[in-house]
């Protein structure tokens, strides 16, 4: 049971402290005061007590002073189900079922940051209502190669788009005194040997395409907690590096909150010490046992102790660590706050609703969306169609308490307008039970019919409906988006491909809603009629899709990553740059970032390699029509105002996208272009309204390996203003001395 922190204490329970409030325990005085008081009143056994696991997802507190053990909660998207105090299996609560929310993919598409400061907010209220005092997001790795297994988890394939949605999205969780923590730090760009990856990067791409989200979460989020990654950098594991941790967050970012190590990331006890990690999880012990207290095994435990005991580790250290816990437990369950949160309230699945919808991208239509009252007679094909997919996938598999499914989704808004009726098609791989939860279509997904029989069902179907929505995609099994597996290829599985392809040549009105956080091969795309980017999206899954189908929505989604044509022409292709190659002897992997700072549209732009559909991309129902930007030049850089006009029938919203082209330098790669800028406009039919958009300075600059710091050549620049990063129909150039 959780300890009250706000107890008044007697003399003898204090050790023979004044009868007055300790400072510790006095909510109104500075927290850095509370800290310096708790520490020097605490023994070196429970200083540290304070930094590893005493439970799956708890470290210790002080209960002879009073202060509450610390709790971490798994999201990003939803506060995980309890699990039993030593091991991962749910522990059968009955009042642990959450609010999914959307993946952050998918808030990501909404290139809406107000909405990720609601998504934080919403989410945050949830983590706070649980008891919980670390929520363990956001994820903003890049989106290198489209195989990584856990890219649902994160906010695509640009570092500015990634940076401009976290922030937010940190300080809505933190408002409700919860922390936010920043993760995978860093380079945690794929799940196959994610323990045993060594990533050999250019300073200079660290800087530029793989920091910038976890630098503007520390600085601009304020952000209380980072946990670094599995995978090692400079032959040190992330959890264990002192560059990393020490040098780039703490000395050179000012990071005052705490790092957490990810579930079984440290290895090494003098290691870890040396590098900097304040707080160890999950090292590979299971709790207690007849003879001893596992946890007490840990690396920051008795052996830290021992450490500490004849002088081999500094005690100096050991105070910053635990100066870092309490910070955070100050910040949180013993904050001033009385504010106890909210859970599973209509706010919180209108907020997910909302976001959903906004998120979907539109990627093709040729008239078959909005769905038409002439449509009577659907015909829904998919699995995807009714599986729950808020279960699966690794640590951000969630217990929640509804989940709206797309065929429930799309037979509520349709009523009794049109006859919806469902084939499943294919059958996808893997269970419809994860960690004691069972799917609420259990029932309905046991199977008898073989594979042709499924497929010639669906395709007798077809032939007189008046409509085919194809529902499938990925569905977070292994291998198909799922911590600890990568894909193995970029076409969808279970014969969907061949599928969809028969469907159309049934029926001329076929829409494809793909499910995925990743993008995947189409090789059907110019044989149906539309198009349908959809994401996890959670409880209201199947409202914000059947929103955006029937067109109570209109969507604005645009996408955060580019979607290949082909596994080769992504920028991680070849064994050196992914999955790496296995040093003789050992299990690390050598993975060599070869393209450098090319990854995403940055590599198909410079190299020329057509895509099916390019980064920031997105239709609408209705029309916009973007007018010549007017760049002026402030103290600080630059300043783009443009008018956004609807030139359609019906209300929506358009994302304007800045990039800018740097001056080309002999022996400098740059890439062809680069975000820089967004904004997001709503606009009723006929509207037109003005957007600004401010351009830092620090935009034009590039990491210089040989001086380590950001510098600006001298010269032209051409923004580049528009719709994607394939349609900038505008440019500028502006001279920079």
């Amino acid at each position: 049971m959780r300890l009250l922190a706000t107890i008044l204490f007697c003399s003898a329970c204090l050790g023979g402290f004044s009868q007055s409030l300790p400072k510790y325990l006095d909510h109104t005085a500075p927290i850095e005061e509370r800290v310096s008081d708790a520490l020097r009143r605490m023994t070196l056994e429970e200083k540290v007590r304070m930094l590893h696991a005493q439970s799956k997802f708890s470290s210790a507190g002080v209960p002879r002073l009073g202060i509450p053990e610390l709790w971490c909660a798994d999201g990003p998207h939803g506060i995980r189900g309890e699990v039993f105090w030593d091991s991962w299996d749910n522990a059968g609560w009955t009042n642990d079922s959450c609010t999914a929310f959307p993946a952050l993919t998918c808030l990501a598409a909404t290139w809406r940051p107000e909405l990720a400061r609601e998504y934080g907010r919403a989410i945050g209220e949830e983590a706070r209502y649980r008891g919980k005092d670390i929520l363990l997001a956001p994820g903003v790795n890049m989106l290198r190669t489209p195989l990584n297994g856990r890219n649902f988890e994160y906010l695509g394939e640009d570092p500015f788009l990634a940076s401009v949605m976290a922030v937010p999205y940190i300080q809505g969780v933190q408002s409700n005194n919860v922390a936010a923590c920043l993760k995978h730090f860093a380079l945690n760009n794929n799940e196959m040997n994610r323990n045993f990856s060594d990533v050999h990067v250019s300073d200079r791409a660290l800087r530029e395409i793989y920091l910038p989200a976890f630098k503007a979460g520390v600085q601009q989020g304020g952000a209380w907690a980072v946990m670094p990654s599995y995978n090692l950098f400079e032959n040190r594991h992330a959890c264990e590096n002192p560059r990393l941790i020490k040098d780039i967050l703490k000395k050179e970012w000012g990071f005052d909150g705490i790092t957490v190590s990810d579930w079984g990331g440290v290895h090494d006890t003098d290691k870890v010490l040396d590098g900097g990690l304040d707080l160890e999880m999950g090292t590979g012990t299971d709790g207690l046992r007849a003879d001893m207290n596992a946890y007490d095994t840990y690396h920051m435990a008795n052996p830290y102790l021992e450490r500490l005991r004849d002088g081999r580790a500094p005690e100096e250290e050991l105070d910053d660590h635990v100066r870092r816990v309490l910070r955070t437990i100050f910040r949180t369950s013993m904050s001033p706050s009385h504010w106890k949160g909210r859970f599973t309230c209509p706010e919180h699945y209108a907020t997910a609703r909302r976001i959903g919808a906004e998120g979907i991208v539109l990627l093709k239509n040729n008239g078959a969306l909005p769905i038409s009252d002439k449509k009577k007679k659907i015909l829904v094909v998919g699995e995807n169609a009714v599986k729950m997919l808020t279960i699966g996938g690794g640590s951000s598999s969630l217990k929640a308490q509804k989940e709206v499914s797309p065929l429930e989704g799309l037979r509520n808004a349709l009523g009794g307008k049109a006859e919806v009726d469902w084939e499943r098609g294919y059958i996808g791989a893997g269970s419809v039970v994860y960690n004691n939860v069972k799917s609420k279509d259990y029932d309905l997904l046991s199977e008898t019919r073989d594979s042709l029989r499924l497929v010639a069902d669906a395709l007798e179907k077809a032939k007189t409906a008046d409509l085919v929505i194809f529902v499938g995609g990925l569905n977070k099994e292994d291998y198909q988006d799922c911590e600890d597996k990568d894909r193995i290829s970029l076409n969808l599985p279970y014969g969907q491909d061949g599928l969809i392809e028969a469907l159309a040549a049934v029926n001329p009105n076929v829409v494809v809603v793909n499910i995925s956080g990743n993008p995947v091969a189409m090789p059907w795309a110019d044989k149906v009629s539309a198009i349908v980017q959809d994401w996890y999206l959670g409880s209201e899954a199947g409202n914000s899709l059947a929103d955006v189908l029937t067109g109570a929505v209109n969507p604005s989604g645009k996408l955060p990553f580019s979607v290949p044509y082909r596994l080769e022409d992504t920028p991680a292709w070849g064994e050196r740059r992914y999955p790496g190659i296995k040093r003789a002897g050992s299990n690390i992997h050598d993975i060599h970032y070869d393209e450098d700072i090319l990854i995403g549209y940055r590599w198909y732009d410079t190299k020329d390699i057509p895509v099916r559909f390019p980064f920031g991309y997105g239709l609408s129902y209705t029309g916009f029509d973007i007018g010549k930007p007017v760049v002026t030049r402030t103290a600080d850089g630059y300043s783009l105002r443009v008018d956004v006009s609807n030139t359609g029938k019906m209300a929506g919203a358009e994302t304007v996208q800045v990039y800018v082209s740097a001056p080309r330098q002999k022996g400098l790669l740059r890439e062809r272009k680069k975000l820089v800028g967004f904004s997001k406009i709503d606009l009723a039919p006929g509207e037109t309204r003005g957007v600004s958009i401010d351009i830092p300075f620090s935009s034009l600059a590039y990491y210089d390996e040989d001086t380590a710091s950001e510098r600006i050549v001298k010269g032209k620049y051409v923004f580049s203003v528009g719709s994607s990063s394939a349609d900038l129909p505008h440019k500028i150039t502006v001279k920079y001395d």
